[in-house]
């Protein structure tokens, strides 16, 4: 493990070296619903070392949303829709919370420390949003804002039971708070076709503005159709098990998008 706090000459977080923190894939494409994956990698920007965690931390829940990419990435190759996934670990800034939430780098996220998050100061944290946070929220704002686009969808997974061992039993689930219609109707569709699934409505997790990002200011504020979908990591870890919920989502968003 190494741990480092230089942000380079420049004084900027990231260098050429470090990827883009924005992935867009169909940027042009018509189809009305937009996909969006905040947790979608697990890097850390070489200026940050690795932030004084193992690989397997940084493999974990902590470090991203396990097989969200695979699955987000597989809905917009078989939907043709527009994608935008974001390349940096949820531990260097998580784009699914207001920049200034205090869990938004946090400092133990699930009991493990997080060195690298250790007494950031105020300048050491803008670095962060200007890299990472502030471009990616620009190119969710401005896709969102197409003339084709008529709802916006947040894919992320969750672990399979909590840190005591208390299972969860939903396969998938729909995160929500005011527009409660579109995840009632995403929750019908998915269970036409898989009728034997456990689906969730605001489990594991509940919506509000001190730690949510994307549902109050993607989904509420623009006006259009939201959910944030969770779907159980252990049934996507692998290649196959992302093709499988892709599969099944194509389906459903496919009926979905006929609607809007």
């Amino acid at each position: 493990m190494s741990l480092h706090t230089s942000v380079g000459e420049s004084g900027r977080l990231l260098s050429p070296l470090d990827p883009d923190p924005v992935t867009i894939i169909n940027g042009d494409s018509t189809f009305p619903v937009l996909f969006v994956c905040e947790h979608a990698g697990k890097t850390v920007p070489q200026a940050l070392g690795d932030l004084g965690l193992s690989a397997d931390a940084l493999d974990a829940h902590i470090g991203w949303d396990i097989g969200a990419a695979g699955v987000t990435r597989l809905l917009a190759d078989q939907i043709g829709a527009p994608a935008i996934l974001q390349s940096y670990s949820r531990l260097v800034i998580d784009c699914n919370r207001p920049p200034e939430a205090p869990d938004a780098m946090p400092q133990i996220s699930d009991g493990v420390q997080v060195p690298g998050n250790r007494n950031l100061t105020k300048e050491a944290r803008a670095s962060r949003r200007q890299a990472i946070f502030d471009p990616f929220n620009a190119a969710v704002t401005e896709l969102r804002k197409s003339p084709h686009c008529r709802a916006i969808l947040s894919i992320h997974s969750f672990n399979p039971q909590l840190q005591d061992g208390v299972p969860r039993p939903w396969e998938i689930s729909f995160l929500y708070r005011r527009d409660t219609a579109t995840s009632e109707r995403l929750r019908q569709l998915v269970l036409e076709s898989a009728p034997d699934l456990t689906v969730g409505m605001n489990e594991p997790y509940q919506i509000d503005n001190e730690s949510d990002w994307f549902v109050p200011r993607h989904g509420e504020e623009s006006g259009l159709p939201h959910s944030l979908i969770e779907i159980r990591n252990d049934l996507i870890a692998d290649a196959g098990g992302q093709a499988e919920w892709a599969k099944l989502m194509t389906a459903v968003v496919h009926r979905f998008a006929t609607e809007l």
